[in-house]
């Protein structure tokens, strides 16, 4: 049993008596989005069944979801993969969080929402110091959800789970964790004074900037393999 896999016995609890393919999916997005999986990577269906506690039937329910979210890959008389996402992907990733998280920061935003941006962002800045740049960008995740949360929309929080989900596996294209995240790290907590402040165009206007980087940064990191 992986490393990856063997941590998934601790979520045992999460699915109760009433386990369900949905929570299941649920579990192996979070471990997705905390970065324990890797593009390309082969999911064993008896490690998991075994670690979850489930059947084999439920599992590959789960799996069948996440492939709608475009998060596995079925491969025919070979098994299920992590998916390896393209440039092309990552495009469509940004197209779709200017979409929603620009309409998010022009909200003024309730102060439960604002507790968890605060939260993500000394998570981030907790995790730099400590050198633990996979927990660096776990944070970084999360403060993007709780961004998109103030458009005060289920079905946006939603999509933004399963966009993040995707983007966590783009992060893995990055050959220096911590050249990537770092500088995001800082500009988090300048996006968090803008709205704190009330500049709602001016955070509209420094998220565009923020996010036309990141996608830079990480189609660079994919130009050799174009």
């Amino acid at each position: 049993m992986d490393n990856a896999v063997a941590d998934l016995v601790q979520d045992r609890s999460r699915l109760g008596r009433s386990s369900t393919a949905e929570r299941v999916a649920d579990i192996l997005r979070d471990r997705i989005i905390e970065g324990l999986f890797m593009p390309g990577q082969r999911l064993s269906e008896e490690s998991i069944c075994e670690a979850l506690g489930v059947s084999r039937n439920t599992l590959r329910e789960a799996f069948r979801l996440l492939s709608h979210e475009r998060l596995l890959d079925h491969r025919l008389n070979r098994g299920v993969f992590v998916r390896v996402l393209s440039a092309e992907d990552v495009s469509d990733l940004y197209r779709v969080r200017r979409v929603l998280e620009g309409a998010a920061v022009r909200r003024t935003p309730p102060p439960e929402a604002m507790a968890l941006i605060r939260e993500a962002v000394a998570d981030a800045e907790r995790a730099a110091a400590a050198d633990d740049w996979r927990a660096v960008g776990t944070a970084n995740i999360r403060f993007h959800q709780a961004l998109v949360t103030l458009n005060e929309s289920p079905r946006l929080d939603e999509a933004m789970r399963q966009l993040l989900a995707e983007l966590r596996l783009v992060f893995h294209v990055m050959e220096n964790p911590r050249d990537f995240h770092e500088p995001f790290v800082a500009r988090n907590r300048e996006l968090l004074a803008l709205m704190e402040a009330g500049e709602h165009d001016d955070a509209v206007a420094y998220l565009e900037g923020y996010l036309d980087h990141a996608e830079q940064l990480l189609l660079r990191a994919y130009e050799p393999n174009r």
